[in-house]
């Protein structure tokens, strides 16, 4: 008989920490989650999850028995010495991180006890620090998460890197960290704490820096007549640069590059430095997601009465997460330049709904463009690329496709009869008919 691996407990049950709960219940370890929410405790424990992420819902199913939730903190103390703490860490209005959910599980710890508390949660450096002199004798790890919404179970199960913080003293309590995540396969980078929690930070910053360096460089290929898909290939042959993250579009969103860019802007402006590479990236990110209204102004003139169709909702594709989504903002100019809306995302719906309810929700795509002046690509699902466009000409008042992410292929579009225009290259508009004999 296998000998059981070591319990692990999870304080969260958000989507950072369910799949971790999931993957480690995978690896083949008992998981005692916890959440201070009972409904969401209660329908975990009925096999429902809320959270739309590929391959999640197969995994917790396949290890019901290895997984309990609870509501209780003394069960999971019980039930597991590893703790890690995957509960959010939002945006204040100053733009620092509120770490008051990580104080309250550090409130509810036990004194004395061999409990080791690992933090996934993204904190600025100096967190550690604090939560080791207010309890002296807790044992403390940071471990970053890395995951990428829509690829978090693959991404946790195959890791580039796992960092594991740690300061003198804890030495043991990282070895144990590590050992966890060893099957996986990944490179370990050992860090005292505070690197480890600006290896997340600067992570995170640097790929939001690639994305609002290619939208500038995508909105200058507009004005000289240049194609951004083919300087960005240019560029990301560069092993030194790479493809990734070189796809302009309307501006990032989600729950980390956002709140992790402002983090790590704030942590440096409290301490004197004023960070001023950071603050043209979120400039930029913003304004990103307003030029889409002129370039629809370009077309159509005045916005007043004109009926705009959305593609998509999600901040990106294969979630249903609405976090600084950039049709959060995209929907509220349109409105406030008096389009009438309407939005169709084929998982993101619901979510959306409750944060634009004055947006008209469609149950498909062709209905969205019924009738509609324009659509713009906000969100690039695999559907929208095999949409009958030759069909959607002929329901729309006005083929009109502003691809906020260049992923449609502009000769299915003119092919169809549609005016087509992407980010960062060359407007293009469908061939007029032939003359009749």
């Amino acid at each position: 008989m296998s000998q059981q691996r070591e319990p692990v407990g999870v304080i969260g049950v958000g989507w950072v920490g369910l799949v971790t709960a999931a993957c480690f219940a995978e690896l083949g370890h008992p998981v005692v989650a916890r959440d201070i929410l009972p409904e969401k405790v209660e329908a975990l424990s009925r096999g429902e999850i809320t959270i739309h992420e590929p391959g999640l819902e197969d995994l917790l199913r396949r290890n019901a028995e290895r997984i309990s939730f609870t509501t209780d903190m003394d069960e999971l103390l019980d039930g597991a010495r590893l703790l890690f703490v995957c509960v959010d860490t939002p945006p204040t209005y100053s733009g620092d991180a509120d770490l008051s959910r990580v104080r309250a599980v550090v409130r509810e710890l036990r004194q004395g006890g061999d409990h080791v508390l690992i933090m996934k949660s993204t904190v600025p450096a100096g967190t550690g620090e604090s939560i080791r002199r207010d309890m002296p004798d807790l044992s403390y790890v940071s471990c970053p998460e890395f995951l990428k919404e829509g690829t978090a179970v693959e991404d946790f199960l195959n890791p580039d890197r796992v960092v594991v913080g740690a300061d003198r003293g804890d030495e043991e309590a990282a070895d144990a960290v590590a050992g966890l995540y060893r099957p996986l396969g990944g490179e370990i980078l050992r860090t005292d704490v505070a690197s480890a929690e600006m290896i997340k930070l600067a992570s995170n910053a640097f790929l939001a820096t690639k994305i609002s360096f290619i939208n500038e460089i995508a909105n200058v290929c507009e004005e000289v007549g240049a194609d951004v898909s083919q300087v960005a290939r240019g560029m990301g042959l560069d092993e030194r640069i790479g493809t990734a993250f070189l796809r302009p579009g309307i501006g990032y969103g989600g729950s980390c590059f956002p709140k992790d860019v402002s983090a790590l802007k704030m942590l440096a402006g409290n301490t004197g430095y004023h960070f001023q590479l950071l603050t043209s990236v979120i400039e930029v990110n913003e304004l990103q997601k307003r030029r889409v209204v002129g370039k629809l102004e370009k077309h159509l003139g005045s916005l007043i009465g004109k009926r705009v169709a959305l593609l998509g909702l999600a901040f990106k594709p294969d979630t249903d997460d609405m976090r600084e989504a950039s049709s959060l903002v995209l929907a509220a100019r349109l409105q406030g330049e008096g389009a009438e809306v309407v939005a169709y995302d084929p998982v993101a719906r619901e979510r959306a709904a409750e944060l634009l309810g004055s947006v008209e929700m469609a149950s498909s795509a062709m209905a969205a463009l019924e009738g509609a002046d324009a659509a713009v690509l906000v969100t690039e699902w695999r559907e929208f690329a095999a949409l009958d466009w030759d069909a959607a000409a002929t329901k729309m008042s006005r083929p009109l496709v502003i691809d906020g992410r260049n992923f449609l292929d502009p000769a299915v579009l003119l092919s169809a009869g549609f005016q087509y225009e992407g980010i960062g290259r060359a407007v293009a508009d469908a061939p007029a008919p032939a003359a009749s004999d």
